[in-house]
């Protein structure tokens, strides 16, 4: 019993911790599986909303921030710095550290899976279905911003269904929408085409950045010679 209280009581101290760090809001690092987690009490402060008055706004969709489980294992996510965040949130933060732009998580109503091969299920489910997944998140004041930057994953060749409600919701008449995606090989496949048929009095830059989801976590210098590219 002595030997089995010594090996239990780090663990139970540990747990303490966690709770402790928990009830007063505290951020903190959990190694998991080998990887270096980024925790907080409040999930909000993990995803991001405008925050300034810039004219430049990053908004995003990435199924890691509306899943249903803590899904660092996915191929969805990446780890940039020692923070596991989904792929197309470490892009877009990749950007807003070179335009400074406001960043914007759309989140839905949606759990959607975090096991991989039931995310790919669930979304040609959501395709057949034409769904359009209820929006939780709103943009306040969507008329300060000029150029927009929307990033998102390719799903079965095409916009995942939360864009099309997303795009419904707001109106981008006179904006510049540039397009960035996180993909495994089937890049943009025709969605810069959708979302100039869904904004059509928007002008949407055809030179996007798509970046394979393997190569997430290195992409700084891509996306830095884009976005210079770009002319920001």
């Amino acid at each position: 019993m002595k030997n089995k209280k010594a090996i239990n009581k780090p663990r139970l101290l540990l747990l303490i911790f966690i709770f402790a760090a928990v009830a007063v809001g505290a951020l903190f690092y959990l190694n998991i599986g080998g990887i270096r987690v980024r925790l907080t009490a409040d999930s909000e402060a993990e995803i991001p909303i405008q925050t300034t008055d810039s004219n430049i706004l990053i908004v995003y969709f990435t199924a890691a921030e509306n899943s249903d489980v803590d899904a660092i294992s996915s191929a969805s996510v990446t780890v940039v710095d020692g923070v596991a965040k989904g792929n197309v949130r470490a892009v877009a933060d990749m950007i807003h550290e070179y335009t400074g732009g406001d960043l914007y998580s759309i989140q839905t109503s949606v759990r959607y899976p975090g096991n991989g091969n039931k995310l790919i299920d669930y979304a040609s489910e959501e395709q057949n279905n034409d769904a359009r997944p209820e929006l939780t998140s709103h943009i306040e004041s969507f008329e300060q911003y000029d150029v927009v930057f929307i990033g998102y994953p390719t799903w079965w060749y095409d916009l995942p269904q939360v864009m099309y409600s997303f795009f419904d919701e707001y109106d981008f008449s006179g904006k510049t929408i540039i397009p960035f995606n996180s993909a495994n090989g089937s890049q943009f496949s025709g969605t810069i085409g959708t979302i100039q048929q869904l904004e059509p009095e928007a002008k949407v830059i055809t030179d996007g950045l798509s970046v394979h989801q393997n190569r997430v976590s290195g992409a700084q210098s891509e996306v830095e010679d884009w976005i210079k590219r770009l002319g920001f």
